[in-house]
């Protein structure tokens, strides 16, 4: 699992990424659990959030698409510790969701930079790295 994880990490941060998260969902408890992460101390694997029924959950969860947002402003609605996102020089983010074709969403990658960091052709090189990595990603959030 971590080294799933940290090969992602590695790819994703050699694009630009500077924040690198994976949470799984916990529907029955109502929380996300993080259980990878580039920034330890900020972002702990042991940590949790609610899972807030709110447009970012319709969107990633429900609706099974990639969040985008390239400005603060686009998630500072959603995410609770958008202080502490920007206090590390970040401004946008997107969050990819983890699930196979008929079951449930079991995670997210949570990918964050630099405002304006995720443009077309940077969607695309990461949608490309979870596609490589997909399999891999499943197994490791359906077993947690």
């Amino acid at each position: 699992m971590s080294d799933t994880y940290a090969k992602l990490h590695a790819d994703c941060a050699a694009l630009g990424t500077r924040l690198f998260t994976v949470t799984v969902q916990d529907e029955a408890a109502g929380l996300a659990r993080r259980s990878y992460t580039s920034h330890p101390v900020e972002y702990p694997a042991s940590g949790t959030k609610p899972l807030t029924r709110d447009g970012w959950y319709d969107q990633c969860i429900g609706a099974r698409q990639v969040f985008v947002a390239n400005t603060v402003p686009e998630f500072a609605k959603y995410f609770f510790d958008h202080a502490l996102i920007t206090s590390l020089g970040l401004g946008s983010c997107i969050n990819i969701p983890i699930f196979q074709q008929d079951g449930p969403v079991y995670g997210t990658v949570n990918l964050l930079a630099e405002e304006g960091h995720f443009t077309p052709e940077k969607l695309e090189a990461y949608g490309a790295l979870i596609g490589r990595d997909h399999a891999a990603l499943v197994s490791a959030m359906a077993h947690i």
